[in-house]
């Protein structure tokens, strides 16, 4: 099964949505699932992850019922307030529809000292206990917290999307690459090969800058830990959903049939606990 790790549905109102700035006006319009399901096809992708972009309990509710709505989102990613007291409460709740995958929090959001905030950091620890999986979206810079997190919670499963928002427009490889070098040692993290493109030059982005950032994570993290996320409809700021899964299937043609099947499934499934 060819899972898409990594996209996004939402009903666009400038009020909720206020990080769609007016340079982005290609993503201020509705995107739900009926726009992606022939895109899936025409792309031989049998499913996907719908994730959060909203911090709030509506908007997991509202991916909820797209899932029971439609057979080709295969989880949700959805948002719960791990700083509340109720935590466990309300993950016990969004447990009992299978579609509830993990939750997200937009740390790329939040100052240095968030990482380590106490409420947050007790909410964190519940998820392990429901088996649910924690997406980290930071910026590359924030990477030095990340690895301080992950070393305190063992039992927890987490993926870094976007491979950490590298600076590849600066052509920052160094620094990004030296903190997912020592991130891959945890066996608990995987990361979501998505999000590039809007992470290089939107207009002038080439192949050849990306891959050596691909590079990196499959030398420190291998095939196994490792899945395909278009970031949809995010990635049309720079691209489309045929260029995206492109640079990842070009890439994957160096490797073997099983590696393949990993990146472009299998670690997605294994990771979500899809069809189980």
């Amino acid at each position: 099964m060819v899972i898409d790790s990594h996209q996004h549905f939402w009903i666009y109102h400038p009020e909720h949505h206020e990080w769609i700035s007016d340079d982005m006006s290609i993503i201020q319009t509705d995107f739900l699932p009926h726009d992606l399901e022939p895109i899936l096809k025409e792309n031989g992708v049998d499913g996907c992850i719908a994730v959060q972009t909203a911090q709030t309990e509506e908007e997991t509710e509202f991916l909820l019922h797209l899932a029971n709505q439609y057979d080709c989102i295969k989880g949700v990613v959805g948002w719960v307030d791990l700083r509340n007291e109720q935590v466990a409460e309300r993950l016990s709740k969004y447990k009992e529809d299978p579609y509830f995958k993990g939750v997200r929090w937009i740390l790329q959001a939040e100052n240095d000292s968030f990482f380590y905030d106490t409420a947050f950091r007790k909410g964190l620890a519940e998820l392990a206990k429901f088996n649910l999986t924690y997406d980290l979206l930071v910026y590359h810079n924030q990477l030095p917290h990340v690895l301080d997190l992950v070393h305190s919670f063992p039992d927890n499963k987490f993926v870094l999307d976007h491979i950490g928002k590298p600076a590849i427009k600066e052509e920052g490889l160094v620094n990004w690459s030296n903190d997912i070098k020592k991130l891959a040692a945890f066996p608990n993290v995987y990361v979501k090969l998505s999000g590039m493109v809007t992470e290089a030059d939107w207009t002038n982005w080439t192949v050849e800058e990306i891959i050596p950032f691909i590079d990196v994570v499959f030398n420190v993290f291998g095939a196994e830990r490792i899945m395909f996320g278009s970031d949809w409809p995010v990635c049309l700021l720079a691209s489309d959903y045929r260029k995206v899964k492109a640079l990842v299937d070009n890439y994957l043609k160096k490797l073997s049939d099983k590696e393949r099947a990993l990146v472009l499934g299998g670690t997605a499934c294994g990771f979500y606990s899809i069809g189980s």
